[in-house]
């Protein structure tokens, strides 16, 4: 079968087509042939780790997030999974062999999700890395709800920081399912555009407006759960706009390495700093959130494409490098490698 790897960190270039042989399910794990695979920032920096040229033994098949149908069970999983369509979620985390940029990969039993119907294998390889930590972000707030659907958030302001993002997109995608009120901030008119599509309430070019006075006039008594892409440009703004007992739910940090905290600005309205990374979140928390992602994929409350502001480029296996690439590079949507057409 064919699968990408790398054996040395670095450029995308390290990455590269080869051919391995067909991988056996293992008890507990499942074989998935893999329709779609998703690629995420965490990818491309895992790839290009912190120094280049480091050897990487045995070498790393790439990307966390996939989609395809069960093609084999090992011992002790249930032979009615074959041939059902499934959503992948941290396949190559901890597993050199396990990435979904191939063509067969072998992942535990419990890292696959089903895929209904009514989604396509495009959506399924976008849920796993975004979806899941938009749901942690939105789950983590003062005696805010544990669980995401309908009217869990009602009465609820969220600021989504990046609407236009991956993250940002899931985020809102899934507080507008939980009836939030959704404000976001975007860069340019077009970003506000994909942002509206997404189902953000009131969207706000932080380039041309006062993010503060727009906020504070659209929720006087503040918002109560930030998204955060950005704390260390954002910090200040947020502790100016956070509700009491809100939240700041940091999943990233473009544009800084570091922050400044609004210690006294935080401290008296009793506000969190919640720092988001779902690779070793707690267990019962990832239990509810696929739970919560399922079931918002079965309302059709999720999409991907154009319509739902979040583009999608297709590259081939082949081009493994080039959706890496494009990804480091900020490209705006969600990239996906087309294992099969």
């Amino acid at each position: 079968m064919r699968a990408v790897e790398y054996s040395v960190t670095g450029e995308p270039e390290v990455l590269s087509l080869v051919e391995r042989p067909l991988p056996e399910p293992g008890p507990g794990e499942v074989r998935v042939r893999i329709h779609r695979s998703g690629v995420n920032p965490t990818d491309w920096k895992s790839r290009r780790s912190d120094r280049s040229g480091v050897a990487v033994d045995p070498p790393q098949v790439p990307n966390q997030d996939g989609s395809g149908v069960v093609d084999a069970v090992g011992q002790g999983v249930e032979e009615a999974l074959v041939g059902l369509r499934v959503w992948i979620w941290e396949a190559a985390h901890l597993r050199p062999s396990g990435g979904t940029a191939q063509e067969y990969a072998v992942v535990p039993a419990r890292h696959v999700v089903l895929l209904p119907d009514v989604a396509s294998f495009d959506l399924g390889a976008c849920l796993g890395v975004p979806f899941l930590t938009a749901h942690r972000c939105l789950t983590v707030t003062e005696d805010g709800p544990t669980r995401l659907g309908p009217g869990t958030l009602e009465g609820r302001t969220v600021l989504v920081a990046g609407g236009a993002g991956a993250v940002g997109n899931a985020a809102i995608q899934l507080a507008r399912w939980s009836d939030a009120t959704v404000i976001t901030t975007v860069s340019s008119p077009e970003k506000g555009h994909l942002a509206a599509r997404a189902g953000a309430d009131h969207v706000i070019d932080y380039k041309r407006e006062d993010v503060v006075a727009e906020v504070r006039a659209l929720a006087p008594h503040g918002v109560n759960t930030i998204v955060e892409v950005s704390p260390a440009v954002n910090a200040a703004l947020d502790a100016a706009v956070l509700a009491r007992h809100g939240s700041v739910a940091v999943y990233a940090n473009d544009g800084g390495s570091g922050m400044e905290l609004p210690v006294r600005p935080s401290m008296v309205p009793n506000v969190r700093w919640q720092f988001v990374l779902v690779y070793n979140a707690p267990d019962a928390w990832r239990a509810r959130a696929l739970e919560d992602v399922s079931a918002a994929v079965l309302d059709e409350a999720v999409r991907v494409g154009d319509d739902a502001g979040l583009p999608l480029h297709h590259y081939s296996l082949e081009q493994a490098a080039e959706a890496h690439a494009a990804v480091e590079g900020g490209a705006v949507g969600k990239v996906l490698v087309d294992v099969r057409p």
